[in-house]
């Protein structure tokens, strides 16, 4: 997909974001705090778990505090048996020490990096090969940081969650027919998008002249939309559905053995759309490589920037940067 990050499993991302407003609702109900801390744990035993994440040997020590999350969209429906499937989206993201900010960096799907065991390949191949674990080992490898959790969302998953929010706003940018069945035709100017036209929509990439960036950029605009939505009173204010947002997520996300869903989702309950911003891991553009089309990295621009990451000076790195990294949906909202 791209931004539908991959299988079947729960995650915590989307429910970090409205904790505070389940348990309002859930004092409301009557739960009161004891039964609001046992639905965040049955919440968090609905969640589908894989062995991900080790040791990066050759990673710099992280900022204590903060945390580093591979987020993964991918067509698999079982991310331990990945033989015939590569991951469509790849963001790393960088969660401050202050849980005050988030920055998501989108990493090319081709990015042309080396793969334990493979030589070099495209980095979304790891996953094809090794699964989970490869891919997590090759991120770490070609970023240099230290991956703290995985989230994989997968797509049809990712379907429902839209749907149990009543759809979300986008902005498409120029007139495209889908290139998937039914073909739809999506014209230029805001649209209020069911499950299945916004994935639809963020799948596209021949249509526009940078390709899998344009499809990237409508991903983090998807995730904006589904944090902007998922936060708003309609929602933190209605049992039913705020349940039916959390059951849809928690069902549609595979996360790592380590990852607490209540945990942190307290810890970022205060996080939104607008505490987060959007960036482009530094590359050389298109090449070839044999008869593949190939994203070249920019080892030298990617070392910057996630070394920002590990010392946790994001903010200040960007203050500087040049090239910037920014993303254009994160440059047209400064």
């Amino acid at each position: 997909m791209s931004i539908y990050l991959s299988k079947n499993a729960r995650k915590r991302r989307w429910p970090k974001f409205v904790l505070g407003g389940v348990l309002s609702v859930a004092l409301i109900a009557g739960l009161g705090l004891v039964g609001l801390w046992a639905y965040g744990r049955s919440l968090n035993g609905n969640l589908d778990r894989v062995d991900a994440i080790h040791p990066a040997p050759t990673a710099t020590p992280k900022a204590t505090g903060a945390m580093n999350i591979l987020i993964v969209g991918s067509d698999s429906r079982d991310p331990s048996s990945a033989d015939e499937s590569r991951t469509d989206t790849i963001m790393l993201a960088h969660v401050n020490q202050q849980r005050d900010h988030v920055y998501l960096s989108s990493i090319a799907r081709d990015t042309w990096v080396p793969v334990e065991g493979h030589g070099n390949a495209k980095i979304n191949a790891a996953y094809a090969w090794g699964g989970a674990s490869l891919l997590v080992q090759t991120v770490q490898q070609y970023a240099g940081v230290t991956i703290d959790h995985l989230v994989m969302i997968d797509f049809a998953g990712f379907e429902k969650v839209v749907d149990t929010l009543g759809g979300v706003d986008m902005t498409v940018e120029k007139t495209i027919k889908s290139i998937h069945e039914p073909y739809r035709t999506f014209t230029a100017g805001s649209h209020h998008f069911n499950g299945a036209e916004a994935l639809d929509w963020v799948r596209q990439r021949y249509q526009f002249a940078d390709g899998d960036f344009s499809r990237q950029k409508h991903q983090q605009q998807l995730i904006s939309a589904v944090i902007d939505q998922a936060t708003s009173l309609g929602i933190l204010t209605d049992p039913a559905k705020l349940n039916a947002f959390l059951q849809a997520v928690t069902n549609a996300v595979t996360v790592d053995q380590q990852f607490d869903l209540v945990k942190t989702a307290f810890a970022l309950r205060d996080l939104r759309s607008k505490d987060m911003t959007y960036l482009t891991s530094p590359h050389k553009g298109v090449s070839t490589k044999g008869n593949e089309s190939v994203i070249l990295p920019d080892p030298a621009g990617a070392a910057k920037l996630y070394a920002a990451f590990n010392s946790d000076t994001v903010a200040e790195y960007l203050a500087t940067a040049s090239p910037s990294p920014l993303s254009s949906v994160s440059a047209s909202a400064n």
